[in-house]
């Protein structure tokens, strides 16, 4: 199933995020909880891929796994810092050939040891890029792309930020995932500046239920996503009750949901940290089941 296709039918589409294990044991938990999330009903899943693509071999093998034996629609993330178009095209007959038909085209990091050094000439620079070639060659994937409704952290201003977007669908993406945010409100200003600027492809907001006070907060300086005081206070005042901050987040993230689907975001993708339990609770509140 192409993803784009799944968008605009007036319901919203639920999807998961997940990346793969560092070890064995990793990998079976994966696999628990993604068979967990499947009894919800996922209209599909992304697997991600490391910076520099360091774990393009798990990625590409969960992915797989989870469209040809899971039954699930799955997405391999794509980033294309550092590497080169003939690796690129590699990946994508890997993917086409084992019935894979979604990439989330990305810019990515490039691997921390090459983190200040030049892009080599074959290497994109930006994900527009990395779209374009797609688009070019022999492939027919649905392709998605990120952006960040508070700005891209390497961006110099919002208006810089929104610019590259606009290239990015230019090039050919059919859809947008945002990065976590935790107050609406930006989610809504910042469709309301991509509408303006001409983007009409669906931009689902990516919701991260919050699990760890301190863990939360280094994923919100990474994405530039700003805690809004409220919360930050309440996490603050339980922050070594691992239960009463996911009970926290939890509540939180179910209210972000239910107040965005009903004022018509196009669906809802979660950021699960390979676990089940926050995701599947607020399935439940959002739609009594799970």
């Amino acid at each position: 199933m192409r993803i784009a296709e799944l968008y605009g039918h007036n319901k919203a589409v639920i999807s998961f995020e997940f990346f793969p294990p560092k070890t064995d044991k990793g990998y079976t938990s994966l696999l628990r909880t993604i068979e967990e999330l499947k009894r919800i009903g996922p209209s599909f899943v992304s697997v991600t891929m490391g910076a520099g693509g360091s774990t393009r071999d798990k990625t590409v093998e969960i992915v797989k796994q989870i469209e040809n034996e899971l039954g699930i629609t799955a997405m391999c993330h794509l980033p294309c810092a550092s590497l080169g178009r003939a690796e690129i095209a590699g990946l994508l007959d890997d993917l086409e050939r084992a019935g894979i038909e979604n990439v989330l085209a990305l810019g990515g990091d490039p691997p921390l040891d090459a983190a200040d050094s030049e892009p080599a000439e074959d290497d994109f620079r930006y994900a527009n890029e990395l779209v374009e070639f797609i688009r070019s060659g022999p492939w027919s994937f649905a392709i998605g792309g990120g952006c960040y409704p508070e700005v891209h952290p390497r961006a110099t201003s919002a208006a810089e930020d929104l610019a590259n977007l606009v290239r990015k669908v230019r090039a050919g993406t059919d859809f947008l995932i945002t990065q976590l945010f935790f107050d609406n409100r930006d989610y809504y200003a910042f469709v309301a500046r991509a509408r303006a600027a001409g983007i009409e492809v669906p931009i689902v907001p990516g919701i991260m239920p919050v699990v760890s006070a301190s863990n939360i907060k280094r994923m919100a300086t990474l994405a530039n996503a700003r805690i809004p005081q409220e919360l930050e206070r309440e996490l603050d005042q339980v922050a070594d009750d691992n239960a009463a901050v996911a009970a926290i987040g939890t509540r939180w993230a179910s209210e972000q949901c239910r107040d965005l689907i009903d004022n018509g975001a196009p669906g809802i993708h979660f950021y699960t940290l390979n676990r089940s339990p926050a995701t599947r609770e607020i399935h439940r509140r959002l739609f009594g089941d799970g």
